[in-house]
């Protein structure tokens, strides 16, 4: 089992780094592989709404996320990691998720997923709000802990003094690793969501 841990901070080893790295303790604690990705600096585009994935099954945009997508197909479970800007997740990941999601969702449909939010002060309950959205419209399982999944401080070194924050961290990578266990458990015993045919619905016509 491998879980992909995406770093959507401009920092690689800022507070964002330091609360996916406990989470990756805590999995690989329980056997479970894992992998910090980061986006790091480069431009990344927003979503053109061009719709041209649908026929050519990947991303329009040549910025390095389609290789991310056919990436993200070889693991079992992801953590999306993001600081707090102006009370909402970075703009980068959110135009990263956009086009990875809408793109690529194969790669991440029925595979359990969680939201790591990283945050001087406020603005943490908003931004897993935004993050959580993703996986809830893809059928993918929320994995959560005993307190939403925050951590703060403005530095690295800051974040590793909230210990509450940590906690919440490592008892997230627990769960994460105990759901995944029991869905390879029920793959093995030949049990599966039930999909059914998208229905569209357009409120104009």
């Amino acid at each position: 089992m491998k879980v992909l841990l995406i770093n959507g901070s401009y920092h690689e080893k800022g507070c964002t780094y330091t609360a996916l790295a406990e989470v990756a303790k805590a999995l690989n604690a329980n056997g479970v592989e894992t992998e910090i990705y980061w986006i790091g600096q480069r431009q990344t585009n927003g979503c053109k709404g061009c719709w041209a994935c649908k026929k050519i099954k990947k991303c329009v945009i040549d910025d390095g996320l389609n290789e991310f997508v056919e990436k993200a197909a070889e693991f079992d479970g992801f953590v999306f990691g993001s600081p707090v800007y102006y009370a909402s997740a970075a703009g980068a990941l959110v135009s990263f998720m956009d086009r990875a999601f809408y793109s690529g969702k194969k790669s991440f449909e029925y595979k359990p997923a969680a939201a790591v939010v990283s945050c001087r002060r406020a603005g943490a309950s908003t931004t897993f709000d935004v993050i959580n959205k993703y996986f809830t419209i893809n059928s993918m399982p929320v994995v959560g802990s005993n307190y939403w999944n925050e951590i703060h401080g403005n530095t690295a070194e800051e974040a590793a003094q909230d210990e509450e924050g940590l906690q919440t961290m490592r008892i997230l990578g627990n769960n994460m690793a105990w759901l995944l266990k029991c869905i390879k458990l029920g793959k093995e015993a030949g049990l599966t969501p039930e999909k059914e045919r998208k229905i569209m619905t357009n409120f104009i016509r």
